[in-house]
């Protein structure tokens, strides 16, 4: 796993800070409602994940989120969401840093989506508009959970499965000579 004195370098640093950049970005293109979100944002924190691990991948998350809110708020801003954008980080770079399976993608996505999604950000939702927690859970199961989960998963596996194209970015990002 990548240790917090590679983080330190100043070449990783920048790479981080475009991915959290890249973060912004990407939620700036999500869809909100009160109650759910459609985001690929996924696709950078799983990134950073993947090259620099879960330390990084956790400030690419909490960062992200922090900064979206601040610049694209949608509602409030709750400390709640940056806190899952955070364990969603460390879940991927627990299970994606460095190497990725179709078992490793499953696993991470589940465990963020059913974990995260649906109990963490539901909660967070119930707490933030009073909203009865069952039935929100139960309205966010089938209309984001499921699908998202699905999405998700087949995205990260057409991005980190047997690709060149993650090999050649990986070779660029991780080469002394960039």
């Amino acid at each position: 796993m990548l240790k917090l004195k590679e983080l330190s370098k100043p070449r990783n640093i920048a790479l981080v800070a475009l991915l959290i950049a890249a973060n912004i970005g990407v939620s700036m293109l999500s869809v909100h409602t009160e109650t759910l979100k459609l985001s690929f944002s996924f696709i950078i924190i799983a990134f950073s994940a993947y090259f620099f691990g879960s330390v990084a991948a956790a400030l690419v998350g909490g960062l992200g989120d922090i900064a979206s809110a601040l610049i694209f708020p949608v509602g409030p801003y709750f400390p709640g969401f940056t806190l899952t954008a955070v364990l969603t980080g460390i879940c991927f770079g627990v299970f994606l840093y460095e190497k990725t399976s179709i078992l490793k993608i499953s696993i991470s996505v589940i465990l963020n989506e059913f974990l995260g999604s649906l109990l963490l950000n539901s909660m967070w939702i119930s707490i933030l508009y009073s909203i009865p927690f069952k039935p929100l859970l139960i309205s966010r199961l089938t209309t984001q959970i499921l699908p998202m989960t699905a999405v998700e998963i087949v995205t990260l596996w057409l991005l980190f499965g047997k690709s060149m194209v993650i090999d050649n970015i990986k070779k660029a990002i991780l080469s002394k000579r960039v």
